[in-house]
């Protein structure tokens, strides 16, 4: 069986592998490595776009396409039939989950005002102190998965009280529907979006979900950019009543002239938040067992169903 993968340095990285099972990098897409007729795993790069997806139609054999992203947007309904489509959930975890932390520590604690000021030579003080504090905040998470996880173990030292939503009620696990949203924006000094992009998700956060939110609130967008409508908010952080952290946006990338760059409430990372040296040896364990799975026909983890 062969097995294609972007990176040369995961060969290594992949752990034993079955008699039989041959991998090959194909870094560059124009050149395959070999013939792709017999090619049965496929792992795209990471943050591969719709480009990268036309290439499936060069692969006609092909059984399961490993993505390295927690997210399958750009994938979901473009994998033909027979195929199985997996994500790279729980790869990212830590990772995303630290950005998180830091994002909503830098935002309330002013740090890229500070930032500013150092560039310019000028020691603020009075023009940032007092600053804001994560401690006693009401932290709601839209997106209960692993990642939710991750951010909830990571903020719990801070003494913030939680609220978590999913796409549907787990009440055994104190999980709330996203139809409740409306009740409970109103009640969070912090809103951390990390819903996957599905027709359900895509502008999600809209003028009503902005306008629910408090004055002086915090969001935190480390999902995918058209999970928020970008009119909207744009809209409301100009107001100055809202602030944002936002490591996606849409369109992506951001264009020089766009108005989120200039909005002093907002911090911009470019899509940065998994892009952690730890990320290709855990991604590749994953790639790892996924094919000792394959092999042995044993079912796969992290399939994509809808989007999910």
């Amino acid at each position: 069986m062969k097995v294609w993968i972007p990176h040369p340095a995961g060969v290594e990285l992949l752990g034993p592998l079955p008699a039989g099972v041959t991998v090959q990098p194909w870094t560059d897409p124009e050149n395959p490595p070999g013939d792709p007729a017999d090619v049965r795993f496929w792992v795209p790069p990471f943050l591969a776009g719709a480009d990268t997806t036309a290439m499936l139609d060069r692969l006609p054999d092909l059984a399961v396409v490993q993505l390295l992203s927690a997210g399958a947007d750009a994938w979901t309904g473009r994998v033909p039939a027979g195929v199985t489509l997996c994500d790279a959930g729980g790869v990212h975890d830590a990772g995303t989950a630290e950005w998180v932390v830091t994002a909503i520590l830098a935002q309330l604690r002013g740090f890229p005002a500070l930032a500013r000021a150092q560039a310019r030579r000028e020691w603020a003080y009075d023009q940032v102190a007092p600053t804001d504090e994560l401690t006693g905040k009401r932290v709601l998470i839209v997106g209960a998965g692993s990642i939710g996880a991750a951010v909830r173990a990571r903020l719990a030292p801070f003494d913030v009280t939680f609220t978590l939503v999913a796409r549907t009620a787990r009440p055994a696990e104190g999980v709330h529907a996203v139809t409740e949203l409306p009740r409970l924006l109103p009640g969070a000094d912090v809103v951390v979006l990390l819903v996957p992009l599905t027709a359900a998700t895509r502008g999600l956060v809209d003028a009503d979900f902005l306008a629910a939110m408090p004055d002086g609130a915090l969001l935190v967008n480390a999902a995918r950019g058209p999970v928020a409508d970008t009119s909207a908010l744009v809209a409301e952080l100009t107001s100055g009543r809202l602030r944002a952290a936002l490591d996606v946006t849409d369109p992506e990338p951001l264009p020089a002239d766009h108005p989120l760059w200039e909005l002093p409430n907002v911090l911009l990372t470019p899509h940065v938040a998994g892009s952690v040296r730890g990320l290709l040896p855990r991604a590749y364990r994953l790639v790892g067992e996924q094919v000792r799975r394959f092999v042995a026909g044993t079912p796969l983890v992290n399939t994509v169903v809808d989007g999910y």
